[in-house]
């Protein structure tokens, strides 16, 4: 049986400490990313454009990948929640920036808030490493 190894990238002790989740966990060859928010920390404010905020959210979800020893590549599967799908379009223009063929299994859930006032995306994703 695989043992559990909770991933946490140097900058994102935060978030295990104040909000006792791990940004990844990994068990055997998967790897479960928490949700990634187009935030860049404590002190910081979400930007208001939301193209900024999506390219911020990616590159987030890339720093728990690396800390794993995976890339965007090794996605399986994203489920991305959206306040309101009116920014649909750009999140997929800035998707496509980092996501590339052959492409994962994707679902985009439409929500009301998110944990960070402005938030207007958080990504999740599932990998095999």
């Amino acid at each position: 049986m695989s043992k559990r190894r909770t991933i946490i990238p140097k900058g994102m002790e935060f978030y295990y400490e104040q909000f006792h989740f791990a940004p990844a966990v990994r068990v055997g060859k998967m790897l479960y990313c928490s949700g990634q928010l187009g935030w860049a920390g404590p002190g910081k404010t979400v930007p208001a454009d939301p193209k900024e905020q999506f390219k911020i959210a990616f590159e987030n979800l890339g720093q728990v990948l690396a800390a794993a020893g995976a890339d965007f590549d090794d996605i399986v599967e994203i489920t991305t929640f959206h306040v309101g799908m009116q920014h649909l379009a750009v999140f997929s223009a800035v998707k496509a920036d980092f996501i590339k063929q052959p492409y994962p299994a994707w679902t985009a859930i439409g929500v009301s808030e998110l944990a960070i006032p402005g938030a207007l995306v958080e990504i999740r994703a599932t990998a095999r490493v």
